[in-house]
């Protein structure tokens, strides 16, 4: 029996993303777009499950460590929290799919305080690709959580992008020589 693999999309919103966004990573990760896409149609059309991991906050949130590092972004039901450009797209048209999942995270972690784990050994999927921003924040702790659970990791360094090109080879190279993970 083949078993499944799932793709985790971190972040990718227009906060994160968009020239307007409040915590921009800009045109580096605006030109990942496509490829974003592109890897979330291979995996729904391949029967494999699509997860989407993005940020939420309130704000101003006192007890939130991120309040005093970054300023207000991802806020609820702001412009800010929806995905950006075409992922936007192809989410509105896999509304209704249960095999594509998107959810609140309030840490960098897509695992910390999510069914992320559970939902993953249920559908008995031992292998994870990630991608999303910041490589060198949310990506990076996504996949040392993953590392952590036991999960093969795959990261797709073409469809990764963060605010600081020295964060970005840092955890490019974390994630070959600490986890073992597989940087495409």
């Amino acid at each position: 029996m083949l078993m499944a693999e799932a793709l985790i999309i971190v972040d990718y919103t227009n906060d994160f993303v968009a020239d307007n966004g409040a915590l921009t990573a800009g045109k580096p990760a605006q030109a990942i777009a496509a490829r974003i896409t592109a890897l979330a149609e291979e995996f729904s059309a391949r029967g494999d499950f699509v997860y989407l991991p993005t940020d939420i906050h309130v704000a101003g949130d006192p007890y939130h460590p991120e309040t005093k590092l970054f300023p207000p972004h991802n806020q609820e039901h702001t412009w800010g929290r929806e995905f950006y450009g075409p992922l936007a797209g192809w989410v509105a048209a896999h509304s209704g799919d249960a095999k594509v999942t998107a959810f609140p995270k309030r840490r960098y972690s897509s695992f910390a305080g999510t069914p992320l784990d559970q939902w993953l050994r249920e559908r008995r999927i031992t292998s994870v690709h990630i991608v999303g921003v910041c490589t060198d924040i949310c990506v990076l702790h996504t996949a040392i959580d993953a590392y952590n659970l036991g999960y093969d990791i795959t990261i797709h360094s073409d469809a990764c992008a963060t605010f600081n090109p020295a964060g970005s080879e840092f955890a490019l190279n974390h994630f070959q020589s600490v986890l073992g993970a597989t940087v495409i």
